[in-house]
């Protein structure tokens, strides 16, 4: 059994920016709570284990730990901080309470450290700000300060303070008192408590009849304040100080938060489940260790020995070893074959450490069962019906590269590496693109797919070639027109007769295709009409001047001739086919290009760079918003084929500080050059064919 109860734990996610020092602060953590007995050093840390972090010197994917101290559990989540990987982020939120965002002190706010609190925000989860670094040289702290409260709010105030040089920190919340290296602690704490007790209308009038109220009488409503938004604690460390790198600052102050003022599982802003397909009908866990078990698997990795390892938060219930549940999946839906848990495991960095259960709030792991993929709920209720949680919004990845295996019959145990990826990752995808051909791996940057790519080769022994992916263009015609073609083939035995006359039209844009049989008569006999539509058809599919689907067109049959013997379906689909091509070529045919819908994040020194070489590409500016600090958002519409490749492009022209998403928007007409080029590059090929 757990030695500690469910108002013991404390479930933290260590999130920020690249650099910040995330993973080196999490080492501090494990040291000063006595699970380690010696700092590491870069690239030797306890929550970079895998082969990928360890040659690249930073995290990659989420890692946890967890440490006992003053008598509370803690369970860490160390990120990554690369922006290509904040689909790892985001799928750690659902397994904690608080978000702690790590923050250079060199750096300040980042674009990443924006995207985090607002990401933290939306998911209505206790946050906190951690300034790291604070011994490193030429830093403005108060003026960090001051940043961090324009970019976020007032209701970012520090618990304490660095003092002699950052050499150490001084509280301000429980003891306010000695000196710091900026601003005076008294201050410090006093504003602390006029923000706190404004969430407590009894507390705010205690405090304004006596002067003064104790940290006693603030933990409640503190801890509310953190729940509803209305206070965002700083704390300043340095990890991994560099006069005395085994000597961390303020790390064990900031265990005493985390223990002290971090809210327990059953304070914080638990998100409901969802019974069913119906959206409406919620679930909310209560917590009770002796109820039915529900457990959301946040995190998957899959391990070359331990097999699938699957990273789950208890919500309700407690799961213990040879129990049974289900599964409500999101891949393959309510399983309604009890699963029998052999296994379970409190993960240490890359250790796995047998338990015998889980208790409502804690973070464990079961290994070696296929059945559970990332966003599943274990239940041991056979009643309920397809728990599930919200989706998270992920970032659509839109960065891709077509792949074909480098050693011939490797494709099947290619298809199975990629599988494993996007189990583990939920910002990778795969797709077989109809339109090229082509098996095109997406992610949210470059970096995201050499990794991935890394990873395939470590992990799975296969290696691929990549080259950038085609455009997926579309053909439409541009005015109405008609064709005919008469198709008769004789072989000495029985013939081929088909004859067919047709017109077209251009629809509005998104309309897709229509097919009409306006024939009367029985120019073409009833039975017929379905070959003429397969023939049109394979045309829509194959296209006619560039080898890409058509759409936004209308097709009416009209009339056509047929023989009583030769008339064949074989010879009214190609009939139809050279009908339909010879109308395309009377109605001005175009191609159309993928035009995306782009949000720009981007410093406002570089709003000018940005905007023109997005206007050079062809785009077309639709708005611009300033952030407070010094950053702004450009919204854009762009072809595809200007930014397939834009990441390197944004990092260059804003210093890597610039961040972008998209998705697709509509089709457009490509430029009458564009398309003449396109065109020439088909024919030859499709003459060989």
């Amino acid at each position: 059994m757990a030695t500690y109860s469910t108002t013991d734990i404390r479930n933290i996610a260590l999130v920020g920016h690249a650099g910040s020092g995330k993973t080196m602060l999490t080492e501090a953590l494990m040291y000063k709570a006595g699970v380690l007995g010696a700092m590491g050093r870069p690239g030797d840390l306890m929550s970079d284990f895998t082969e990928e972090e360890q040659e690249h010197g930073h995290s990659l994917f989420n890692a946890v730990v967890h440490c006992d101290y003053q008598g509370r559990h803690i369970n860490l989540i160390d990120t990554p901080g690369a922006a290509d990987f904040i689909g790892q982020t985001i799928s750690a939120m659902p397994a904690v309470e608080t978000v702690a965002v790590v923050v250079n002190a060199q750096a300040g706010v980042e674009s990443s450290t924006r995207r985090l609190m607002q990401r933290a925000k939306d998911r209505n989860l206790c946050r906190m700000i951690v300034v790291n670094k604070i011994d490193a040289e030429g830093i403005d702290l108060p003026d960090l300060v001051a940043s961090l409260q324009e970019a976020f709010g007032k209701e970012c105030l520090p618990v304490n303070l660095p003092a002699k040089g950052g050499k150490t920190v001084v509280d301000c919340f429980f003891n306010p008192s000695g000196e710091s290296d900026f601003g005076s602690v008294e201050e410090a704490h006093t504003a602390i408590v006029d923000q706190v007790v404004e969430v407590d209308e009894k507390l705010m009038e205690v405090y304004l009849d006596k002067g003064e109220v104790t940290p006693e009488q603030l933990h409640a409503p503190f801890e509310r304040a953190l729940r509803e938004g209305h206070l965002v604690p700083i704390c300043f460390t340095a990890a991994h100080p560099h006069d005395d790198p085994n000597n961390p600052v303020g790390v064990a102050e900031l265990l005493d938060v985390f223990v002290k003022l971090a809210p327990n599982p059953k304070e914080g802003n638990p998100r409901p489940f969802l019974k069913g397909k119906d959206t409406d009908h919620e679930i909310h866990a209560d917590s009770d260790p002796n109820n039915h078990v529900l457990a959301h698997v946040f995190n998957v990795r899959v391990d070359p020995f331990a097999g699938k390892l699957c990273m789950f938060r208890v919500h309700q219930g407690t799961l213990r070893k040879e129990s049974q549940v289900y599964i409500g999946d999101p891949v393959e839906g309510e399983s309604r074959k009890p699963l029998k848990i052999g296994h379970l495991f409190k993960l240490q960095g890359k250790k796995h450490i047998e338990i015998d259960d889980a208790i409502p709030g804690d973070i464990a792991a079961v290994a070696k069962f296929e059945q559970i993929h990332r966003d599943g709920v274990l239940h041991d209720s056979h009643d309920e019906d397809s728990i599930h949680l919200r989706p998270l919004p992920y970032p659509e990845p839109m960065v891709g590269l077509a792949i074909t295996a480098k050693r011939r019959g490797e494709e099947q145990k290619i298809a199975d590496a990629l599988t494993k990826l996007q189990e583990e990752d939920p910002t990778f995808k795969v797709t077989r693109d109809a339109t090229t051909h082509e098996t095109v791996i997406h992610g949210v940057g470059d970096l995201h797919l050499r990794i991935m790519l890394e990873k395939i080769k470590h992990r799975d022994t296969v290696e691929v070639d990549t080259k950038p992916p085609k455009i997926a263009y579309r053909e439409t015609i541009q005015a109405k027109a008609e064709g005919h073609h008469r198709h008769k083939k004789q072989t000495g035995g029985a013939g081929q007769f088909g004859e067919v006359y047709l017109r077209i039209e251009p629809l509005e844009r998104g309309a897709g295709f229509e097919f009409e049989n306006a024939t009367f008569g029985g120019s073409i006999p009833h039975q017929l009409i379905p070959a003429v539509e397969k023939g049109v058809r394979m045309v829509v599919e194959q296209g006619a001047i560039a080898g890409y689907p058509m759409q936004d067109i209308k097709v009416s049959v009209y009339d056509g001739k047929h023989h009583a013997v030769d008339s064949k379906e074989i010879a009214f689909v190609t009939a139809a086919k050279r009908a339909f091509i010879d109308a395309i070529n009377k109605a001005r045919p175009a191609l159309l290009e993928p035009v995306v819908d782009m949000e720009l994040t981007v410093p406002n020194s570089a709003m000018g760079d940005v905007t023109g070489d997005l206007s050079g590409k062809r785009g077309r500016i639709q708005g611009t918003d300033m952030l407070p600090g010094d950053m702004a958002i450009i919204r854009a519409i762009v072809p595809l084929a200007e930014v397939s490749n834009y990441q390197g492009q944004l990092k260059s022209v804003t210093g890597g500080q610039g961040t972008y998403t998209m998705d697709l928007s509509h089709y457009d007409p490509v430029p009458s050059h564009v398309q003449q080029q396109i065109v020439a590059e088909y024919k030859p090929q499709h003459d060989d064919d």
